[in-house]
């Protein structure tokens, strides 16, 4: 087990290094000088202007140096420039805004909670009604509670979120004036204002991705139940309840660990149209916003965390595969 971990630790390190150098990349893949986006117009930029710039940010240095700085900053931090216009940048130093010379590390720190609540209570949402309907169902195949949730599984699976969002705040907000406008409150500051603020996007986001772990679970679950080991539990006199959950739903289980650890991982990189629908700025939208603008400091920030966050979640899910599933860790 041990030795698995180890060589998945070492997997993901590569991966993201790789990932680190194509996200470097990316600063130098705008068709202008960098240094020319933060300098502004012809009028104000006068060359003297232009190679400041360069020399405070260390666009003069060789490439290879420039990403050496890169990666030092991250790590234990950064100095840019040197003597008066010397600016420190401490750890996790990812540079400054384009747009409005402000820290990258702040805005991730900003943006980021609020991705993290929107997506961590709507995990919870899809994991708890999916496999839960999913095994129901399974167990009650063919019945009037099985057509009905396939049926309705069916109807969220087919239902984007440009709809599905915007009708909860019509039904929930503008029309019965049940819950107010979603306003992000951190959680530090009021819980239950949190709690509030984040219902419609839990719902939204975790209704319509329950659909498909609804469906994977009862496939997987209708498959597990028909297994010779399964059929030998039954006959050794094990009750229903541990059968099905003990024996059959573990087996079941694995796949639906697989998908839910890339789900969480890509969703955590940003969920863009979830914050841009209930007005929230979180991670995806400040990365879009970014991009738009062409504020490359932070869309590499945003691109190189949400690789992170994959990368984490598939060494996590492959450790909790080895565990679920015994027949990994001999394989």
């Amino acid at each position: 087990m041990l030795r698995f971990v180890i060589k998945k630790l070492l997997l993901a390190v590569s991966t993201l290094l790789a990932v680190s150098v194509l996200t470097f990349g990316l600063f130098f893949a705008v068709p202008n000088n960098p240094a020319e986006l933060m300098c502004g117009n012809q009028k104000v930029c006068s060359p003297d202007r232009l190679a400041m710039i360069e020399s405070r940010m260390g666009l003069d240095a060789p490439v290879p140096q420039q990403y050496g700085e890169f990666m030092k900053g991250i790590f234990v931090g950064r100095t840019f420039g040197e003597g008066d216009a010397a600016r420190e940048c401490p750890a996790p130093c990812l540079g400054f805004s384009f747009r409005n010379d402000e820290p990258v590390s702040e805005i991730v720190g900003r943006t980021l909670p609020v991705t993290l609540s929107i997506v961590s209570g709507a995990a919870v949402v899809w994991l708890l009604i999916g496999i839960t309907v999913g095994m129901v169902s399974a167990l009650r195949r063919g019945t009037v509670f099985d057509r009905g949730a396939v049926g309705v599984s069916l109807i969220g699976a087919s239902m984007p979120i440009l709809l599905f969002g915007p009708l909860l705040l019509i039904v929930f907000v503008y029309e019965s004036g049940l819950l107010g406008y979603p306003t992000y409150v951190p959680i530090t500051d009021n819980p239950l204002a949190w709690a509030s603020a984040m219902i419609l996007p839990w719902i939204a986001l975790g209704f319509l991705n329950s659909a498909s772990y609804a469906r994977l679970s009862r496939a997987q679950m209708v498959e597990t139940l028909s297994e010779d080991f399964v059929r030998t539990a039954r006959a050794k006199g094990l009750s229903k309840g541990r059968v099905h959950v003990r024996h059959a739903l573990r087996a079941a289980i694995t796949p639906i660990v697989t998908i839910a650890g890339l789900d969480l991982g890509t969703y955590l990189g940003g969920t863009v149209i979830t914050e841009t629908i209930f007005g929230f700025t979180g991670l995806g939208k400040a990365s879009l916003n970014a991009a738009i603008n062409l504020d490359m400091p932070v869309v590499m920030a945003t691109v190189l965390l949400a690789a992170v966050f994959i990368v984490v979640a598939n060494v996590v899910v492959d450790a909790l595969y080895a565990v679920i599933d015994p027949r990994v860790r001999l394989g």
